[in-house]
């Protein structure tokens, strides 16, 4: 056990990035430049700076993403004590569970080819994948199981989190018969990273190379991840230290090889290329160089396909997903002996934080929530594009009116130059319905919820000058008032 000396907080240099897929931008168009993003800097990193000194933190790596960007990135504290390295962005960490994100990109790329199925089962493709089931009549564990936590597997392969001996490809088929699962497929959602290690089994056989080389040439390169490894020891590798025990000290944590679980843990990289990562996941358009995956499959990749039983999270392909107020988050957290990594993406705003750290008892998530919170909602705003609405039309109030059908009644409202529907029959008011102006006097119908025809065509039929029908959607109702 070393002693943890008190850490002194110290500043470093933005390093400069050079290539297609991401850079550290300086430029006076940077969101830094603007005094807000500024002073929400300087916020952060004043708490900072006083959660290392009085929680006896060794470092942290911190970094902000904008759309293509790393437009923030810092090193506090060391990266190793005894020798008083410091923190720097190119700090190479273990990032444990982030490499769930990797398999799970590398099992939907191979998707795209028509290689693999989510709904396969996984012995297409691993014929030895046996377990002890839940129950005598469990249906089989798929892809998509593997991928969402949805499979009932157990969460480990063994006590490798204690005496740090991970087994090995082969000792993992080898004690498959003999694991129980405590649920059924689909029962509830429960975290395996035995599952994941299969997952990259699965990746190993349908490409025919091994996971970390299939990341190698599949993701590492596209995306420029130069700094980014699978189980290889770095001289620029942060020291991993054990939690803060009651007289300060800090156990140091050897290298720890994630062997034949690689593809549930095994990852190491930087906040520079774990930048690159969370900037391909903004992308838009078919697979191709910096694009790992289509449109579609990212969107499938971040939407909820399994919930915690709570409801208050749920889970992606791969990525976490949650919700705090009115916003959307995805990403993932990592922890591996010495090291507590989070990641949190705002997809609509496209901003992203990574936090890194090399301590197992930092709060990686609490932090991320706070840097998220401050800088990255600063920036936020700051690139934030309004929305182009049609400048509102006094022409267009002689829409209000009261509108009947089969199915009921609307009203229709001026309300602060926006013409605004409600049901004046219902127990209560509710939120009115927006129809937003796309042209030609037509509007679209938009709503909080996706009842009704959200999002649909809403247009009025004039006789003779005068509005005698409401037309939204393939229904219409006839003005009565």
């Amino acid at each position: 056990m070393r002693a943890l000396h008190r850490t002194a907080i110290l500043s470093i240099l933005l390093v400069g990035l050079a290539t297609a897929a991401i850079s550290i931008r300086a430029s006076a168009q940077s969101p830094t430049a603007t005094p807000e993003v500024q002073a929400q800097i300087d916020l952060f990193s004043a708490w900072l700076d006083g959660q290392i000194e009085i929680r006896g933190l060794p470092g942290v790596v911190v970094g902000v993403v904008s759309g293509d960007d790393l437009v923030w990135a810092k090193g506090f504290g060391h990266a190793d004590l005894e020798s008083g390295r410091r923190m720097e962005t190119d700090t190479r960490f273990r990032m444990a569970s982030h490499s769930k994100l990797f398999t799970a990109t590398s099992i939907m790329q191979l998707r795209e080819q028509g290689r693999i199925r989510l709904d396969d089962p996984v012995t297409d493709y691993l014929p030895w994948f046996t377990f002890q089931g839940a129950a005598s009549d469990d249906p089989p564990v798929t892809i998509e199981h593997l991928l969402t936590h949805s499979s009932g597997l157990p969460r480990e392969a063994g006590s490798h989190w204690t005496d740090f001996e991970f087994p090995t490809a082969e000792e993992v088929r080898s004690l498959m018969p003999d694991r129980q699962a405590p649920f059924a497929p689909e029962v509830r959602w429960k975290y395996s990273n035995l599952a994941y290690t299969i997952a990259g089994m699965v990746v190993e056989e349908v490409s025919g190379v091994r996971w970390a080389d299939y990341l190698r040439q599949n993701i590492f390169t596209p995306l420029g991840m130069s700094s980014s490894s699978v189980d290889v020891a770095d001289s620029k590798m942060a020291t991993g230290y054990g939690n803060r025990m009651p007289d300060g000290s800090r156990e140091v944590f050897p290298f720890v090889d994630a062997r034949g679980m690689a593809a549930a843990t095994g990852l190491t990289s930087t906040v520079e290329d774990m930048a690159r990562f969370v900037s391909a996941q903004f992308r838009t358009g078919t697979r191709g160089g910096d694009r790992l995956l289509s449109t579609g499959s990212l969107r499938e990749m971040h939407r909820v396909r399994m919930l915690e039983n709570t409801w208050t999270s749920g889970q992606g392909i791969g990525f976490s997903v949650r919700r705090v107020d009115d916003k959307l988050f995805v990403g993932h957290g990592g922890g591996y002996p010495g090291y507590t990594t989070n990641t949190s993406i705002q997809l609509d705003s496209k901003v992203g934080v990574i936090v890194l750290t090399n301590t197992g008892d930092s709060n990686p998530s609490q932090i991320a929530q706070q840097l998220m919170s401050t800088v990255g909602e600063a920036v936020a705003s700051a690139t934030a594009t309004k929305p182009a609405i049609a400048a509102w039309n006094p022409a267009w109030a002689r829409f209000a009116g009261t509108y009947r059908s089969r199915g009921g009644e609307t009203r229709v409202l001026v309300m602060n130059e926006r013409l605004v529907t409600m049901n004046p029959w219902a127990t209560s008011i509710g939120e009115p319905t927006y129809l937003e102006p796309i042209g030609d006097g037509t509007f679209r119908m938009m709503a909080p919820t996706g009842g009704g025809p959200v999002g649909e065509i809403v247009r009025f039929v004039e006789e003779d000058g005068v509005v005698v029908r409401m037309v939204t959607g393939d229904s219409y109702s006839v003005r009565v008032r």
